[in-house]
């Protein structure tokens, strides 16, 4: 094989070095072309045998022997040279000399910016430049059928993924509908194979729709093949403590089909899972399924590397720092040697975000090396802050129907005192009510949502019941519910020192010796069972609020205000929730005329009896005017219809306020209404409009109410 390649291509080179010698001799110009060649001659080979066997260099007998390099190869001689090749043949270009070169040559280009680069219009014709023609082809309409998708229930999503149903049956021309054809097939075998159809094709045919110019049909025709089922479903690392965490968190099951969201969304869940329960730092490989065609079975194979199990140790700190990781300690709602768990670091991120002192901050798990008595790690939370400003000023606006409208402007710096020392201070001008404001409040006060607040208002007062001054020292320490962190027990605590100058019919003299001196204690405690605490859909609340009082002028008349609230929240459907409420209030140990009008118990308004103006429940004097009592009684009933982020909600609420210190069921007052609700990521917006039942002279016919929040 070897020698007759080399005879191929020696032939070729003889060929090639032939053809060269007849080229390299053209007829001299100067002679006349050559006469034909006689008769006799025809039929004569051009070269004769023993010519070509000539030409032909001599091969090695030896057929295994090696090829000669190329470089060795020897061609034919080159013919003799002709007479007249001289004559024939150009001679070389002499070089022309440096200084005979064209100095135009040697000189650089002009830059693109000195080009005129106007576009030449084209000449007017009959004074009017040449119209052209803007029309746009006719776009073209097609129809899209898809057949083989419907039966397994899949051709909803395609449609809703598919770029020709986006264009809404319309292009450019038949190669864009091309195009998008397959785009769609790609699109339907992505589609298919993600819900376990690996086997799965798609093809596409468009043909014009006969008599109908312009019309495209489009046919998608999709063969699924057989669906693949998880075989041996198998995780590789390390074992957990306890074993099989990261199985059970991998919710997939043998014999059922591959699809690719749920394999996903179990994979997620082991993410989230085993930082759960004491593996901080555990890391998933890439997933491996062995597909089999004979069976269509896949088996699953999931690597895992779950890293120390894991206890928490302490905190630290870096950044612009708000305050210090002793703090971060007092917000964390875990101990140093508790089993590490990622919710817990959540919440404490979350906490130091609802602060409102940070720009940005995070907090992560941090390898220490340190080892606990079982052989666990401990490992510190990195906490990075970035502190943003802590001053802030607000305004917020109001109106209800008797009391009219209302404005609040406040100004904080939430962190004057650190950590988490504010200092407030608030103004209002209402219609019924003037006042100023200023507190300093300790948020976190030692332990997570407790504060300490101490608080000196002094206001201008006028109600339909009373008109005054009055200034007040409250202090209280408190633990509440937070967005963040709804709580079952809150309960609060503190005292106050009151001076006012009262009078049920006109402003009186600000004067120290009809003023009423005050001094008594706080006290409350509250249970919530409820699912929100802006929104509850179900559950219960119960709150019991007591405040001991006496006169500082005759401190041997003592008497004590106690209030019990309730509510309760039944989900009637996925969209109605039906809410009912309870109060009762009562003042033991003093008469009616013993009491400062402000420390009586009034009853009416938006968070009372709606349908009545506020304090306008209850008895009244000559004048028609309310003064107070000493026993409450309340019930309201709504109806809360949701759709989408509003709502619609009908109620109808009772109470009534009597003389007596003991509240009862007599002479109950009724008000009705409708309300409207805008739900919001922060609470529902209420709008209520209500009317009293039975309405008597004086009484208002329409009551309105906008606030935050629900009415209870």
């Amino acid at each position: 094989m070897k020698r007759a390649g080399f005879l191929l291509g020696a032939v070729a080179v003889g060929a090639i070095a032939l053809a060269s010698s007849a080229i390299a001799q053209p007829p001299s110009a100067s002679t006349a072309p050559p006469s034909p060649p006689a008769p006799s001659g025809a039929g004569q080979p051009i070269v004769s045998d023993q010519q070509f066997q000539a030409q032909l260099p001599t091969l090695n007998s030896d057929i295994n022997a090696p090829l000669e390099p190329i470089q060795a190869f020897q061609g034919p001689p080159p013919p003799p040279a002709s007479p007249n090749a001289a004559a024939t043949t150009p001679a070389p270009a002499a070089a022309v000399p440096a200084g005979e070169l064209d100095p135009a040559l040697s000189q650089p280009l002009a830059p693109l910016s000195s080009f005129d680069l106007t576009p030449i219009e084209a000449p007017a014709v009959g004074g009017k430049a040449p119209a052209i023609d803007e029309s746009a082809p006719e776009p073209i309409r097609y129809t899209l059928t898809v057949e083989g998708l419907k039966p397994i229930g899949l051709e909803g999503r395609f449609r809703g993924l598919s770029a020709l149903e986006d264009a809404d049956g319309k292009a450019t021309n038949g190669a864009m509908v091309a195009a998008r054809a397959k785009e769609d097939e790609l699109l339907a075998v992505r589609l298919l194979r993600s819900e376990g159809y690996y086997d799965a094709t798609a093809i596409s045919q468009v043909t014009q729709v006969p008599d109908q110019p312009g019309l495209l049909r489009v046919v998608l025709t999709v063969l699924p093949g057989d669906r693949y089922n998880f075989g041996t479903i198998a995780i590789n690392g390390p074992a957990t403590d306890p074993p099989g965490i990261a199985r059970e968190a991998l919710k997939l099951e043998t014999g059922k089909p591959i699809v690719a969201p749920d394999v996903e969304a179990a994979e997620a869940n082991v993410r989230l899972r085993l930082p759960q329960q004491g593996y901080p730092f555990a890391e998933l490989g890439l997933r491996d399924i062995l597909l089999d065609p004979a069976t269509h079975v896949g088996d699953y194979a999931l690597p895992l590397d779950p890293g120390p199990r894991s206890r928490f140790a302490g905190f630290t700190t870096e950044g612009k720092l708000a305050f210090d990781a002793r703090h971060v300690g007092v917000l964390a709602r875990f101990k140093r040697g508790e089993l590490y768990d990622s919710r817990k670091v959540d919440d404490l991120r979350e906490a130091m975000v609802a602060t409102s002192l940070f720009r940005t901050v995070s907090a992560e798990p941090v390898r220490t090396g340190e080892k606990a008595e079982d052989g666990t790690e401990y490992v510190n939370i990195l906490v990075r802050q970035d502190k943003g400003p802590a001053r802030s000023l607000n305004a917020t606006a109001g109106y209800s129907t008797g009391e009219g409208l209302r404005i609040e402007g406040t100004w904080e710096n939430r962190n004057m005192f650190p950590p988490e020392g504010g200092l407030r201070v608030s103004a209002v001008a209402g219609t019924q009510e003037q006042s100023l404001r200023v507190a300093f409040q300790r948020m976190n006060a030692g332990k997570r949502d407790r504060s300490f607040l101490v608080e000196a208002q002094a206001a201008r007062q006028d109600f339909p019941a009373y008109k005054g001054y009055i200034a007040r020292l409250h202090a209280q320490i408190a633990r509440e519910s937070t967005p963040i962190w709804q709580k079952k027990w809150t309960y609060a605590y503190g005292a106050e020192l009151i001076a006012t100058n009262e009078d049920e019919t006109s402003f009186p003299k600000l004067s120290l010796t009809n003023a009423y001196f005050l001094a008594g204690l706080t006290g409350q405690i509250g249970y919530d069972a409820s699912n929100s605490l802006l929104d509850p859909t179900r559950g219960f609340r119960i709150t019991v609020r007591t405040n001991p009082e006496t006169s500082l002028r005759d401190a041997k008349k003592p008497y004590i205000r106690n209030f019990i609230d309730g509510s309760v929240y039944f989900p009637a459907s996925q969209s109605i929730t039906l809410a009912g409420r309870a109060r009762v209030g009562s003042i033991f140990g003093a008469s009616l005329a013993d009491l400062a009008p402000s420390r009586r118990i009034y009853g009416g308004g938006g968070g009372s009896v709606r349908g009545f103006g506020y304090q306008e429940l209850g008895p009244k004097d000559a004048a028609g005017n309310p003064t107070g009592g000493r026993g409450q009684i309340e019930f309201a009933l709504e109806a809360r219809y949701r759709f989408g982020n509003y709502g619609i909600v009908p109620f109808i609420d009772a109470g009534q306020v009597y003389d007596s210190q003991y509240p009862k069921l007599s002479g109950m007052r009724y008000g009705a209404g409708i309300g409207g609700r805008f739900y919001t990521n922060f609470g529902p917006m209420r709008f209520d409009v209500a009317t009293p039942l039975g309405r008597r002279k004086g009484e208002s016919l329409v009551a309105v109410y906008v606030s935050i929040g629900q009415a209870f």
